[in-house]
């Protein structure tokens, strides 16, 4: 298309809303009289409500075209009288509404993938940390001073916060004296 490289915007976000950092970059450097080409409708959004909205808010409030490659309907530097703007109107709600179709299709299959893994005993949730033997020892060479409690997370491999919830758990337990 002739387009210079620093003038393309690659999104890798989900496209489920617009809340995606290339995109309002994009939005805010777009002026009027520009042209914003997009591969395919369903690259720039998936719900119908929102991508009508930006749509409209592209095409009349900042007054820039936009042209959907893959469907020459959808090109506002071509349609510019009133019925040209209908056509691409009517064009552009059937299109949105297949990507918001397809991301709703996408979450029931997502869904259903959940529940057959939860069914047959996936967990989903991070696995929580153990108190081991091998905790109990560097706590009490930790306690000590024989080691920094950086030295300690890292002999045992876990981060900060597990460290110290572990660390909170093992020391309720000994006032317990569960252990």
């Amino acid at each position: 298309m002739g387009i210079d490289v620093r003038d393309i915007f690659i999104d890798k976000q989900s496209r489920k809303d617009f809340d995606r950092a290339q995109y309002q970059l994009l939005k805010r450097i777009i002026r009027k009289g520009d042209i914003l080409y997009i591969h395919s409708l369903d690259r720039f959004g998936r719900n119908k409500e929102e991508i009508l909205h930006e749509w409209n808010d592209i095409t009349k409030n900042l007054e820039a075209d936009i042209v959907v490659l893959d469907m020459p309907l959808l090109d506002t530097t071509q349609f510019k009288d009133s019925l040209g703007t209908l056509i691409a109107d009517l064009v552009l709600q059937i299109p949105s509404w297949m990507a918001q179709e397809e991301r709703d299709r996408i979450r029931k299959r997502q869904r259903e993938g959940i529940e057959v893994a939860l069914q047959n005993g996936i967990a989903f949730a991070r696995p929580k940390a153990q108190m081991t033997e091998e905790f109990k020892e560097v706590y009490s060479r930790w306690k000590s001073g024989e080691m920094t409690a950086v030295k300690a997370m890292q002999e045992i491999g876990v981060k900060k916060t597990t460290f110290y919830k572990l660390v909170k758990a093992y020391e309720k337990a000994l006032q317990e004296k569960t252990i």
